[in-house]
């Protein structure tokens, strides 16, 4: 199915928008409503992307180092019988925790978060604040709750992380 649409997903990184044609896939879940899970290969773009625009170190590279994370990430937002916010903070801790690149998990897992909730037409409140960076590093060190996390994709509401 192609659908020309515009995407917000770099506000996070002072980027307006994203204009492209992409092929969504497509999963049925118990009431019938189609919902879009990103492939692997959009992931890979994604990452891609992230590094060619918000290059943080000079050794940054787009290389997918472990698939069968990335497809066991993607397989378990598939199988959860949580709603479509649960299965964003799967995409987003299991892209950052168990990363599968070489670089740039984290801003590749806000996008792929922020892509998959828009893309299902579910309503994100997180905003561009550049202190919610620090967020992504809590994640990534397990320092929120996943109603922490919920609380902040739909309010843009969370405690900043500290260590």
């Amino acid at each position: 199915m192609y659908q020309d649409r515009i995407i917000t997903l770099w506000d996070y990184y002072s980027i307006d928008s994203l204009s492209y044609r992409f092929i969504n896939e497509v999963s049925i879940d118990l009431s019938m409503k189609e919902i879009y899970y990103p492939s692997i290969e959009r992931i890979c773009e994604y990452n891609m992307l992230s590094l060619a625009i918000t290059k943080s170190k000079r050794a940054d590279k787009s290389f997918l180092a472990s698939k069968e994370k990335l497809f066991n990430v993607l397989d378990l937002c598939k199988k959860s019988e949580g709603d479509l916010y649960d299965k964003s903070i799967i995409l987003l801790k299991g892209i950052i925790q168990k990363h599968p690149f070489v670089s740039g998990n984290r801003r590749t897992a806000f996008i792929i978060m922020k892509d998959f909730l828009l893309t299902n037409n579910i309503k994100i409140g997180v905003n561009g604040d550049p202190a919610f960076a620090k967020v992504l590093q809590g994640v990534r060190e397990n320092y929120y709750s996943d109603e922490e996390i919920k609380e902040w994709i739909q309010r843009g509401k969370i405690k900043l992380f500290q260590r």
